[in-house]
């Protein structure tokens, strides 16, 4: 039998497909292996080159068969898929997976550690609860308006709702609307209070941590923002420069050019949807600042003045991104946005 020096392992949840190949690309194996058979599989195996799916189970799988002497990548499934050769099989993209993996120009994802994912799990327990607050103090407002009762845009308003449905004397709601609301009321104040524990507990891990600490000093980056790229970008120096780390977000614009034609359309919006948000959503708060502000920089002054306020914002969050890779990777401190336009 020929040497194995190259496996690639097509994830699912109790059937597990392995390709195995030679030095030479070769076919060597092929077979199914059930969930309790894959370590036993890989112990038995001499060291070589396992490539895997970047997916939510791919980091464990990853740490588990590289602590058995294996070395092991992950690859975006986006890169795999051109290697199938016809119709989708787990077989098909084992094989798929196992000539990817041995590519020269192939990108790869690096393999997170438990403390990261852990530190992603409670950004997304935070996410998640913000999307059910908000889908309850919708509710509430539009019950509240079949009946004529309007508040002002913003959570802040909400309280001022939950009063009324708290409200036993107030005659302009009949019992069972009053019945039905106080549940949802009940439920948008529990999940403040999730959320607000959820938010303390990030703080307190950005005065702790000095990545964060120094993340936090640039405009427009808060304690979740820092949080996340801590746990979303496990190793910032797999970027060339900043510039590589802002297109792996999407803040760059998506090139469709043709026949020497160039054509840029929008930003390409790749990478992680909710690390590029929370860049744009800061940006927006230091423009909204910067506007009447003389101590604003002249040069974020003189964008807003040619170009579209959105347009400024994914701008800034570009710049963003370029200022938080050159403090993650280079060390010191953040010295202000005139002096990192060269960043």
């Amino acid at each position: 039998m020929k040497q194995i020096t190259t496996i690639g392992l097509d994830l699912a949840k109790q059937f597990f497909q392995v390709h195995a190949a030679d030095a030479e690309g070769s076919p060597v194996l092929s077979r199914k292996l059930r969930r309790a058979e894959v370590l036993g599989f890989f112990e038995k195996q001499p060291a070589c080159l396992v490539g895997i799916e970047a997916c939510g189970s791919a980091h464990h799988w990853a740490r588990e068969i590289a602590s058995l002497g294996h070395e092991v990548r992950l690859i975006p499934p986006a890169y795999v898929k051109p290697f199938v050769k016809r119709g989708k099989t787990d077989a098909a993209d084992a094989e798929a997976i196992s000539e990817a993996v041995t590519r020269k120009t192939m990108r790869f994802v690096p393999v997170k550690s438990a403390e990261q994912q852990a530190a992603a799990m409670v950004l997304k327990t935070r996410a998640l609860l913000v999307r059910q607050q908000t889908q309850v103090v919708n509710a509430l407002r539009s019950h509240l308006s079949e009946l004529g009762i309007i508040a002002g845009i913003g959570t802040a308003r909400i309280a001022g709702l939950i009063s009324i449905v708290r409200d036993e004397t107030d005659a302009r709601l009949p019992a069972a609307a009053r019945f039905a609301l106080t549940t949802i009321a009940d439920q948008i104040e529990a999940l403040a209070l999730q959320i607000n524990k959820l938010e303390r507990e990030l703080v307190s891990q950005a005065k702790h941590d000095e990545d964060m600490r120094r993340l936090v000093t640039i405009p427009g980056v808060g304690a979740v923002t820092a949080a996340s790229i801590k746990a979303l970008i496990p190793d910032p120096n797999g970027f060339r420069s900043g510039r590589h780390l802002a297109a792996w977000l999407g803040l760059t614009p998506k090139s469709h050019s043709s026949g020497g034609k160039e054509r840029l359309v929008g930003i390409s919006k790749m990478g992680n949807p909710e690390l590029r948000c929370l860049l744009v959503l800061g940006a927006t708060a230091v423009l909204r600042h910067a506007r009447g502000n003389d101590n604003a920089p002249k040069w974020l002054c003189d964008l807003l003045a040619r170009r579209p306020y959105k347009v400024a914002a994914v701008a800034l969050a570009n710049k963003m991104a370029r200022i938080i890779w050159a403090l993650l990777t280079k060390g010191g401190v953040y010295r202000g946005l005139d002096r990192a336009q060269r960043a």
